[in-house]
């Protein structure tokens, strides 16, 4: 800090000029510290400026990534809900089917006094297949239910099922 008096109550010119050099020097100094200040306010603003665009960005792109995710979820619940509709009517099939497989071998039995023929059983399996398309339909529905790799699946039956099968698609189109 400058005492104003003493320079004031300066006697000599070379003390004055003592005081104007440093106060030259220092005018100088706060100039370029003002300078400097000024040039980093305005770098500060600048990266300030960067920042919230980048943040304005990555808001944007998480949004559209929920948005994405929703969809997403959405449709693969969709699609389970359609697998899980599907599994329910195999196994309502697959249920029919053998209650009518018991109760057929039931009439079978006491009319006949025996038990259900595999020709008897997989003309039941191919009952009103009478073209192409309809016994390949019928064909992969009854290999969903009776492959052995299946919980449920039956060798033998899969076996009469190919035989059948083959037989018919021979028939239909020789």
């Amino acid at each position: 800090m400058i005492d104003w008096e003493k320079v004031i109550q300066a006697e000599s010119a070379d003390e004055l000029k003592e005081v104007k050099l440093w106060l030259f020097r220092e005018n100088m100094r706060l100039q370029n510290e003002q300078k400097e200040l000024a040039e980093a306010k305005d770098k500060f603003l600048n990266e300030r400026v960067k920042l919230r665009n980048e943040i304005d960005e990555l808001n944007r792109r998480t949004v559209m990534e929920r948005k994405k995710l929703k969809q997403e979820s959405m449709f693969f619940d969709k699609k389970m809900a359609i697998l899980q509709d599907g599994f329910r009517k195999l196994e309502e099939d697959r249920r029919a089917f053998d209650r009518e497989k018991r109760l057929h071998a039931q009439e079978m039995t006491y009319s006949h006094g025996r038990g259900m023929q595999n020709d008897e059983l997989v003309d039941i399996l191919f009952r009103n297949v009478n073209n192409p398309l309809a016994l390949r339909k019928r064909y992969k529905d009854l290999v969903k239910i009776f492959h052995p790799d299946n919980m449920f699946g039956d060798a033998e039956m899969m076996q009469l099922i190919n035989k059948e099968f083959q037989r018919r698609r021979e028939d239909m189109t020789g």
